[in-house]
């Protein structure tokens, strides 16, 4: 049974590595290098969240510190995005706030960007709050929101009063039909809605998005409101429309997971929406290809 789990981990393994870097920071640094070549700037994320354990802690802040000293040695337009619960917030705010303290204090001897990525919500309210404190002392932060929960206007209209940066997202956590949009119609009317406010009135921002109609959307409010945005996407994934979008002068960002919980992790990116087994797949295909 065990070494029938192990075949199918590696052989899950082959597909993910389409989106995912690979299971190390260096795995993560490699696929940077390719994509900034390609002339995109990235966003590396490493996985797992809800850290308890000191020493696990202190190894994802190495590693984090790390990318951000091989971004600025390789001069690399890059971003890190980092889960408030890999840096201690499970433990307590303390713990939290001082390792974060020393991330964005590496990132700004470096100039390098920080997003302060967003959980499931019963996190929403801290981490917005945790971006406040941060934000008025190192301006190369951004906080993503999630158009999949009901509060997300109100979270805007919050943020935007202060300049804040943000980094609009679907959402791949599951919640409550009571604070959340379920329907793919519902979470893609308010990611337009969201997303209209972003141009009318945001600041910098970022459309993390694989979604055709919405791209499309976007460039076409971008003419109306000429604005400092950025297309992101998923590492491996919509590649012609990266290719497209450059061609075109629009910035466009690779966002690279990596680490052990590959699994977890692509299994919610699945679950998040069906058509993104369509989309995993037809990009795999595409790929292939080349």
């Amino acid at each position: 049974m065990v070494i029938g789990t192990q075949f199918m981990e590696k052989f899950l393994f082959k597909i993910a590595k389409q989106w995912i870097a690979g299971n190390t920071v260096d795995d993560a640094l490699i696929s940077a290098k390719k994509a900034y070549k390609s002339k995109r700037h990235v966003i590396i994320n490493k996985l797992g969240e809800y850290h308890t354990s000191k020493k696990q802690i202190n190894t994802t802040m190495k590693e984090y510190e790390k990318i951000i000293g091989s971004f600025r040695r390789w001069k690399i337009r890059g971003a890190i995005s980092i889960k408030p619960t890999q840096l201690g917030l499970s433990i307590n705010q303390k713990e939290f706030y001082k390792n974060f303290e020393k991330i964005i204090q590496t990132a700004r001897n470096a100039h390098v960007f920080v997003w302060l990525d967003m959980e499931s919500s019963e996190h929403t309210d801290e981490t917005i709050e945790i971006y406040h404190s941060f934000f008025s002392k190192y301006e190369r932060l951004g906080i993503a929101l999630q158009a999949n929960l009901k509060r997300a206007e109100h979270d805007l209209r919050d943020l935007q009063k202060t300049g804040a940066k943000i980094r609009l997202t679907k959402g791949a956590y599951r919640e409550n039909t009571k604070i959340a949009f379920k329907s793919r119609k519902g979470v893609d009317d308010n990611y337009l809605k969201l997303m209209k406010m972003l141009f009318k009135n945001g600041n910098e921002f970022a459309l993390a998005t694989h979604d055709e109609k919405i791209i499309h959307k976007a460039k076409t409010l971008s003419k109306k409101y000429p604005r400092k945005f950025e297309f992101q996407f998923l590492k491996g994934i919509r590649e012609e429309i990266k290719s497209e979008l450059i061609k075109q002068k629009f910035v466009v960002s690779d966002y690279i997971p990596y680490g052990t919980r590959w699994l977890a992790y692509s299994v919610r990116r699945i679950k998040e929406r069906k058509r993104n087994i369509l989309l995993l797949g037809s990009s795999l295909i595409q790929s292939q290809r080349v």
